[in-house]
Protein backbone atom coordinates (compact mmCIF):
# COMPACT_ATOMS: atom_id res chain seq x y z
CA UNK A 1 0.00 0.00 0.00
CA UNK A 2 1.72 3.22 -1.12
CA UNK A 3 0.95 6.90 -0.85
CA UNK A 4 2.70 10.26 -1.25
CA UNK A 5 3.60 12.43 1.70
CA UNK A 6 4.34 16.16 1.42
CA UNK A 7 6.98 17.50 3.81
CA UNK A 8 7.16 21.23 4.44
CA UNK A 9 10.36 23.06 5.35
CA UNK A 10 11.22 26.78 5.67
CA UNK A 11 12.76 26.51 2.17
CA UNK A 12 9.73 24.90 0.52
CA UNK A 13 7.92 21.57 0.28
CA UNK A 14 8.94 18.24 -1.20
CA UNK A 15 7.32 14.86 -1.67
CA UNK A 16 8.12 11.43 -0.29
CA UNK A 17 7.05 7.95 -1.36
CA UNK A 18 5.42 6.03 1.49
CA UNK A 19 4.86 2.25 1.68
CA UNK A 20 2.84 0.89 4.59
CA UNK A 21 2.73 -2.52 6.24
CA UNK A 22 -0.45 -4.35 7.12
CA UNK A 23 0.04 -3.61 10.83
CA UNK A 24 -1.89 -0.66 12.23
CA UNK A 25 1.11 0.47 14.31
CA UNK A 26 4.74 0.01 13.26
CA UNK A 27 8.18 1.61 13.40
CA UNK A 28 9.25 3.64 10.38
CA UNK A 29 12.38 3.71 8.23
CA UNK A 30 13.42 6.67 6.09
CA UNK A 31 15.00 5.34 2.88
CA UNK A 32 17.72 7.66 1.56
CA UNK A 33 18.14 7.66 -2.21
CA UNK A 34 21.12 7.00 -4.45
CA UNK A 35 22.01 9.50 -7.20
CA UNK A 36 19.10 8.38 -9.39
CA UNK A 37 16.27 10.00 -7.43
CA UNK A 38 13.22 8.25 -6.01
CA UNK A 39 13.25 5.58 -8.70
CA UNK A 40 11.90 2.04 -8.92
CA UNK A 41 14.90 0.65 -7.01
CA UNK A 42 14.12 2.94 -4.04
CA UNK A 43 10.37 2.34 -4.24
CA UNK A 44 10.97 -1.42 -4.31
CA UNK A 45 13.17 -1.13 -1.21
CA UNK A 46 10.33 0.74 0.52
CA UNK A 47 7.80 -1.88 -0.56
CA UNK A 48 10.06 -4.65 0.72
CA UNK A 49 10.52 -2.93 4.09
CA UNK A 50 6.75 -2.51 4.33
CA UNK A 51 6.37 -6.24 3.71
CA UNK A 52 8.80 -6.78 6.62
CA UNK A 53 6.58 -4.71 8.93
CA UNK A 54 7.89 -1.15 8.65
CA UNK A 55 6.40 2.12 7.40
CA UNK A 56 8.98 3.04 4.73
CA UNK A 57 9.37 6.62 3.48
CA UNK A 58 11.67 7.77 0.65
CA UNK A 59 11.96 11.57 0.40
CA UNK A 60 12.80 13.39 -2.84
CA UNK A 61 16.15 14.86 -1.78
CA UNK A 62 16.92 16.33 -5.22
CA UNK A 63 13.85 18.62 -5.02
CA UNK A 64 16.00 21.74 -4.54
CA UNK A 65 17.68 21.02 -7.91
CA UNK A 66 14.75 19.44 -9.75
CA UNK A 67 11.72 17.74 -8.17
CA UNK A 68 10.63 14.29 -9.25
CA UNK A 69 13.93 12.86 -10.55
CA UNK A 70 13.35 9.19 -11.44
CA UNK A 71 16.15 7.74 -13.57
CA UNK A 72 18.02 4.42 -13.77
CA UNK A 73 21.60 3.20 -14.00
CA UNK A 74 20.95 1.61 -17.39
CA UNK A 75 22.16 4.25 -19.87
CA UNK A 76 25.14 6.58 -20.27
CA UNK A 77 22.82 9.59 -20.53
CA UNK A 78 21.19 8.72 -17.21
CA UNK A 79 24.57 8.22 -15.53
CA UNK A 80 25.67 11.63 -16.84
CA UNK A 81 22.51 13.22 -15.42
CA UNK A 82 22.96 11.38 -12.13
CA UNK A 83 26.49 12.73 -11.68
CA UNK A 84 25.30 16.24 -12.58
CA UNK A 85 22.72 15.97 -9.80
CA UNK A 86 25.31 14.53 -7.41
CA UNK A 87 27.71 17.40 -8.09
CA UNK A 88 24.96 20.01 -7.65
CA UNK A 89 23.64 18.43 -4.44
CA UNK A 90 24.01 20.29 -1.14
CA UNK A 91 24.80 17.62 1.47
CA UNK A 92 24.01 19.81 4.48
CA UNK A 93 20.63 20.83 3.04
CA UNK A 94 19.98 17.17 2.27
CA UNK A 95 20.58 16.14 5.88
CA UNK A 96 18.31 18.99 6.99
CA UNK A 97 15.61 17.61 4.67
CA UNK A 98 16.10 14.13 6.15
CA UNK A 99 15.69 15.59 9.64
CA UNK A 100 12.46 17.25 8.50
CA UNK A 101 11.34 13.91 7.04
CA UNK A 102 12.07 12.08 10.31
CA UNK A 103 10.08 14.68 12.26
CA UNK A 104 7.13 14.40 9.86
CA UNK A 105 7.24 10.60 9.89
CA UNK A 106 7.18 10.45 13.70
CA UNK A 107 3.79 12.21 13.55
CA UNK A 108 2.30 9.97 10.85
CA UNK A 109 -0.75 7.90 11.83
CA UNK A 110 0.33 4.29 12.23
CA UNK A 111 3.94 5.09 13.21
CA UNK A 112 4.75 3.98 16.75
CA UNK A 113 7.27 6.78 17.35
CA UNK A 114 10.44 4.89 16.42
CA UNK A 115 12.11 6.04 13.19
CA UNK A 116 15.24 4.59 11.61
CA UNK A 117 17.02 5.41 8.37
CA UNK A 118 18.86 3.50 5.64
CA UNK A 119 20.85 4.98 2.77
CA UNK A 120 22.74 3.77 -0.29
CA UNK A 121 25.66 5.33 -2.23
CA UNK A 122 25.15 9.11 -1.82
CA UNK A 123 22.47 8.02 0.65
CA UNK A 124 25.09 5.98 2.50
CA UNK A 125 27.00 9.17 3.31
CA UNK A 126 23.74 10.92 4.17
CA UNK A 127 22.84 7.98 6.45
CA UNK A 128 26.12 8.42 8.35
CA UNK A 129 25.37 12.14 8.74
CA UNK A 130 21.78 11.35 9.69
CA UNK A 131 23.17 9.20 12.49
CA UNK A 132 25.43 12.00 13.73
CA UNK A 133 23.13 15.02 13.18
CA UNK A 134 19.54 13.88 13.71
CA UNK A 135 17.49 11.98 16.28
CA UNK A 136 17.03 8.88 14.11
CA UNK A 137 16.76 5.88 16.44
CA UNK A 138 18.96 3.57 14.34
CA UNK A 139 20.69 4.05 10.99
CA UNK A 140 22.17 1.81 8.28
CA UNK A 141 24.72 3.01 5.68
CA UNK A 142 25.42 1.03 2.50
CA UNK A 143 28.73 1.90 0.77
CA UNK A 144 28.61 5.61 1.58
CA UNK A 145 30.76 7.77 -0.69
CA UNK A 146 32.83 10.47 1.02
CA UNK A 147 32.24 9.29 4.59
CA UNK A 148 35.97 9.57 5.32
CA UNK A 149 35.66 13.37 5.06
CA UNK A 150 33.21 13.51 7.97
CA UNK A 151 34.70 11.08 10.50
CA UNK A 152 35.11 13.73 13.21
CA UNK A 153 31.30 13.85 13.44
CA UNK A 154 31.24 10.35 14.92
CA UNK A 155 31.85 11.84 18.36
CA UNK A 156 28.27 13.19 18.21
CA UNK A 157 26.84 9.73 17.53
CA UNK A 158 24.50 8.65 20.34
CA UNK A 159 22.40 5.92 18.68
CA UNK A 160 23.23 2.70 16.80
CA UNK A 161 24.76 2.79 13.31
CA UNK A 162 25.36 -0.21 11.03
CA UNK A 163 27.75 0.21 8.07
CA UNK A 164 28.25 -1.99 5.00
CA UNK A 165 31.52 -1.44 3.11
CA UNK A 166 32.39 -3.01 -0.27
CA UNK A 167 36.10 -3.82 -0.19
CA UNK A 168 36.56 -3.22 -3.95
CA UNK A 169 34.36 -0.09 -4.06
CA UNK A 170 35.52 2.02 -7.03
CA UNK A 171 34.13 5.17 -5.35
CA UNK A 172 35.57 4.46 -1.87
CA UNK A 173 39.27 3.66 -2.37
CA UNK A 174 41.25 1.46 0.01
CA UNK A 175 42.83 4.47 1.73
CA UNK A 176 39.36 5.89 2.47
CA UNK A 177 38.19 2.51 3.76
CA UNK A 178 41.20 2.34 6.08
CA UNK A 179 40.47 5.82 7.44
CA UNK A 180 36.84 4.83 8.09
CA UNK A 181 37.69 1.54 9.77
CA UNK A 182 40.52 2.98 11.88
CA UNK A 183 38.32 5.84 13.10
CA UNK A 184 35.06 3.98 13.68
CA UNK A 185 35.70 0.29 14.36
CA UNK A 186 35.94 0.72 18.14
CA UNK A 187 33.04 3.17 18.48
CA UNK A 188 30.51 1.64 20.92
CA UNK A 189 27.51 2.58 18.75
CA UNK A 190 28.92 1.44 15.39
CA UNK A 191 28.89 -2.01 13.80
CA UNK A 192 30.82 -2.37 10.52
CA UNK A 193 30.78 -5.22 8.01
CA UNK A 194 33.08 -5.40 4.99
CA UNK A 195 32.40 -7.48 1.89
CA UNK A 196 35.50 -8.93 0.15
CA UNK A 197 35.46 -8.83 -3.64
CA UNK A 198 32.39 -6.60 -3.78
CA UNK A 199 32.19 -3.34 -5.72
CA UNK A 200 30.01 -0.28 -5.13
CA UNK A 201 26.25 -0.87 -5.12
CA UNK A 202 26.50 -4.64 -4.71
CA UNK A 203 23.02 -4.57 -3.16
CA UNK A 204 21.33 -2.71 -6.03
CA UNK A 205 19.11 -5.25 -7.77
CA UNK A 206 19.68 -5.02 -11.51
CA UNK A 207 22.93 -3.07 -11.11
CA UNK A 208 26.18 -4.05 -12.80
CA UNK A 209 27.81 -5.09 -9.51
CA UNK A 210 24.79 -6.70 -7.85
CA UNK A 211 25.72 -9.78 -5.85
CA UNK A 212 22.70 -11.73 -4.66
CA UNK A 213 24.52 -13.62 -1.90
CA UNK A 214 26.23 -10.65 -0.27
CA UNK A 215 23.21 -8.41 -0.83
CA UNK A 216 21.15 -11.02 0.97
CA UNK A 217 23.66 -11.17 3.83
CA UNK A 218 23.80 -7.38 4.17
CA UNK A 219 20.02 -6.99 3.99
CA UNK A 220 19.50 -9.72 6.60
CA UNK A 221 21.93 -7.93 8.91
CA UNK A 222 20.10 -4.64 8.32
CA UNK A 223 16.71 -6.20 9.02
CA UNK A 224 17.92 -7.81 12.26
CA UNK A 225 19.49 -4.49 13.28
CA UNK A 226 16.26 -2.59 12.69
CA UNK A 227 14.13 -5.18 14.44
CA UNK A 228 16.47 -5.04 17.44
CA UNK A 229 16.65 -1.25 17.65
CA UNK A 230 13.21 -0.14 16.47
CA UNK A 231 11.12 -2.86 18.08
Amino acid sequence: MSETLTITTPDGAFSAYVARPSATSAPAIVVIQEIFGVNKVMRDICDDLAAQGFVAVCPDLFWRIEPGIDITDQSDAEWKRAFELYNAFDVDAGVSDIAATIAAVRELPGVNGKVGAVGYCLGGLLAFLTATRTDADATVSYYGVGTEKHLAEAEKLARPLLMHIAEEDQFVPKEAQKLILDALKDHPQIEIHTYPGRDHAFARIGGAHYDAADAGTANARSLAFFKSNLG
